[in-house]
């Protein structure tokens, strides 16, 4: 995990350093559905360059969100699947979900 000691104020900046920002919520959202390869994880957040996706994996795989496996082969494969830590989150996520689901439905926001 990253040097995070005496960093914070509060228990809610530590969460958000750690899962805040467009696309940390999103690869976490899509690993909680199961493992995932890298290119699987393109394919469903299409607007991540594959460059900002390999630094957000890299940031949650470093703070324990996530886990990456890799497989002696050629070419190579690697997988991404989500740990307890970044499971602990569902419910939060799935709430965040069903209001952005209201807040668009009463906004006229097309999903």
């Amino acid at each position: 995990m990253a040097d995070l000691k005496n960093k914070y104020n509060c228990s809610m900046e530590l969460t958000m350093d750690l899962i805040g920002g467009k696309w940390k919520i999103s690869i976490l959202w899509y690993l909680n559905m199961g493992t995932k390869r890298f290119s699987e994880l393109k394919k469903l957040i299409p607007d991540i360059t594959p460059k900002m996706l390999t630094t957000q994996l890299r940031e949650m795989e470093r703070d324990n969100l996530i886990t990456r496996k890799i497989y002696p082969e050629v070419p190579p494969k690697v997988e991404y699947s989500i740990t307890q830590y970044g499971k602990s989150l569902q419910n939060t996520l799935e709430e965040m979900c069903k209001w952005g689901t209201m807040y668009a439905s009463t906004h006229g926001i097309k999903l």
